[in-house]
């Protein structure tokens, strides 16, 4: 397995409120653990809701006592929803403070996928997959047919979100099992840059770097050329890039 993160400010926005966790090795009971958090709020209070959501999954994570990991993955992001709520509830200056989380775990050539809110995750090989669902307010007038995607791209309410970890007292939280291949590169991201590459530019860009760091560095880079209106996080994953010979 080959990773390479990063996570980019943007050209419109003056703080990062974006917020990455990659591991390799095992996370307690989990055979590797890989989040992207774009958070929500005025101030610092998206800041620190991405942060504090992602370390209190890893966390908790790491403590589970369970072996199954779509239950770590819903025990560990309901943790941090209960406490990204409190904390909103305790403190007026981070009242309605969120954070979407996209996460997941690769074991063998299972792939299992939580998320809530509008980060996405992709299989990305001769098609490009979105797996996840976004929980969005346009996306939901796409799924009911009320609104094309070309639209919903640049539709002024395509930030408006309709779930997110700590905005209220209950989260509900999608999951995704797929089985993957050889091929196969997996992306997780915030909208920052989805909002500014359509799909089809992603998979291109994805297959034509032969290195995984270019991959990331050329994305973000396509990002901030056609507008950078938001953060921009990447985390680029070849599952079995020791099994593809030579290739990388």
């Amino acid at each position: 397995m080959k990773t390479f993160s990063v996570t980019d400010i943007g050209r419109r926005r003056n703080m990062n409120q974006d917020y990455f966790f990659t591991s390799e090795m095992p996370v307690g009971n989990l055979p590797n653990l890989f989040i992207v958090a774009d958070g929500m709020g005025g101030h610092n209070a998206g800041e620190y809701a991405s942060k504090h959501a992602t370390d209190c999954i890893v966390e908790t994570a790491q403590q589970s006592k369970s072996t199954e990991p779509v239950k770590i993955l819903e025990e560990a992001i309901k943790k941090a929803n209960d406490e990204i709520y409190q904390m909103a509830e305790k403190e007026p200056s981070m009242k309605g403070m969120g954070t979407t989380i996209v996460a997941c775990v690769i074991d063998g050539k299972r792939l299992y996928a939580a998320n809530v809110g509008d980060s996405r995750l992709y299989i990305i090989n001769r098609e490009i997959c979105q797996v996840t669902w976004d929980h969005s307010l346009v996306e939901e007038m796409v799924r009911l047919g009320e609104m094309d995607k070309e639209t919903a791209r640049e539709h002024p309410d395509r930030n408006i979100i309709t779930r997110a970890v700590g905005a209220a007292q209950e989260v509900e939280i999608d999951f995704f099992e797929e089985e993957i291949d050889i091929e196969d590169e997996i992306l997780l991201c915030s909208d920052g840059l989805t909002n500014m590459i359509e799909d089809e530019e992603i998979r291109r860009i994805v297959k034509s770097q032969r290195d995984i760091a270019e991959i990331t560095e050329k994305l973000v880079f396509r990002a901030n050329q056609n507008g950078g209106r938001d953060n921009i996080t990447v985390v680029v994953i070849h599952p079995f890039s020791d099994e593809v010979n030579g290739k990388w």
